[in-house]
C-alpha cells in the first residue's frame, strides 16, 4: 500500500535504542536494569505479589511486562512465552531499551534423584539443545551464567532457606521428543531412549526450554544473565507436582536486590568484577 509502512518496515527502520519495541511494546522508561523472565504471562502477578509495588507497563502477545521495586530496588518482569525463539526476542528488545541483567524464572524437569519436586535449580551453564542460539553464534560457544548472578541467586536461596541445587541445565526446543518423552501414540524420536541417561552421565541436572538462548545472547551482547527454576517433575523418581514457582520468584527478586548491593560494593572498592572478598551483609 503506497504511503504506508508495513509493521516489518517500521520495525527495521526504527532506532533500536529508542522508542517502542515491536514485540514487547515497551520503551526505555518502562523497564528497570534488571528484568526477571518467566515463560507464562500468568506468572507475572505471582512474581510481583512479593514486591513493594508494581504496575503492568505493557502487554502484547505472550509478552507481559511489569515494573516496580523489591526492597527498594528497581525491578521488572517480562514473560517470554514458551521456548527459545520467543525468549530471544524478549532478550533482544529488553537489551535495546537498556536492560543489563536478565534472570530466567521458570519451572523444569529434574533428571537427577537429588533434585526433588519443589527444589530450585540454579543454572551455572546450559547445554544448547535448542536452535535459536545457533543462529547467533557457532555451536561450540558456551552458554554460561554470569558468576555474580549465580552468587546472588545462591545467597538469596540461602537467606530464604530454600532447598536448591547449582549445576548444568539442558535447554531444548521440544517438551516431548527433545526431552526424551514419547510423542503422540507412543512415537519415539531417534535417540530419545538414550537422551536422559546420556545427560545424567554428564552430570546435567534438569531440562527446560529457554535458559541456554538467554545465557548465550546475554554473553554475546555483554549483559549479565542467570536462571532459577523450580522442579515440577523428577524424571528419575516419577514424581510430579506443580510446586515451588513462588520460591523461584522470591529467590530471583531477592537476588536482584542483592545484586544491587554487590554492584555498589564493586563500585566502592574499585574492583572490575564482583568477588567473594567483597562480602555481603
Amino acid at each position: 500500500m503506497s504511503g504506508e509502512q508495513s509493521d516489518e518496515g517500521r520495525m527495521d527502520s526504527e532506532d533500536p535504542n529508542d522508542g517502542e519495541q515491536y514485540h514487547l511494546d515497551v520503551r526505555p522508561e518502562d523497564v528497570a536494569e534488571t528484568v526477571l523472565l518467566p515463560g507464562n504471562p500468568e506468572r507475572v502477578p505471582k512474581i510481583t505479589d512479593a514486591w513493594d509495588h508494581s504496575d503492568v507497563v505493557a502487554e502484547h502477545r505472550e509478552y507481559r511486562t511489569a515494573t516496580g521495586a523489591y526492597e527498594g530496588t528497581p525491578i521488572s518482569v517480562t514473560s517470554t512465552g514458551i521456548g527459545s525463539p520467543s525468549a530471544a526476542i524478549a532478550t533482544e528488545e529488553l537489551a535495546r531499551v537498556g536492560a543489563e541483567t536478565l534472570i530466567r524464572v521458570g519451572s523444569c524437569g529434574a533428571i537427577r534423584e537429588e533434585a526433588a519436586v519443589g527444589d530450585l535449580v540454579i543454572t551455572r551453564g546450559a547445554v544448547r539443545q535448542e536452535g535459536t542460539s545457533d543462529e547467533y553464534v557457532r555451536e561450540d560457544y558456551p552458554a554460561v551464567a554470569n558468576h555474580a548472578v549465580v552468587a546472588a541467586l545462591v545467597a538469596a536461596a540461602e537467606r530464604l532457606d530454600y532447598d536448591y541445587h547449582v549445576g548444568l541445565t539442558c535447554s531444548t526446543d521440544s517438551f516431548y521428543a527433545g526431552q526424551g518423552r514419547p510423542g503422540f501414540e507412543g512415537f519415539e524420536a531417534r535417540g530419545s531412549d538414550e537422551l536422559v541417561a546420556e545427560l545424567r552421565a554428564a552430570n546435567v541436572l534438569n531440562f527446560e526450554m529457554e535458559a541456554s538462548a538467554i545465557l548465550t545472547l546475554a554473553n554475546v551482547y555483554g549483559l549479565r544473565a542467570g536462571a532459577v527454576c523450580s522442579v515440577y517433575a523428577n524424571r528419575v523418581t516419577g514424581e510430579f507436582r506443580t510446586e515451588g514457582e513462588r520460591r523461584a520468584a522470591k529467590t530471583a527478586s531477592l537476588a536482584t536486590h542483592l545484586l544491587a548491593e554487590m554492584d555498589e560494593r564493586v563500585s566502592e572498592s574499585g574492583a572490575s568484577e564482583w568477588h567473594a572478598g567483597l562480602g555481603l551483609e
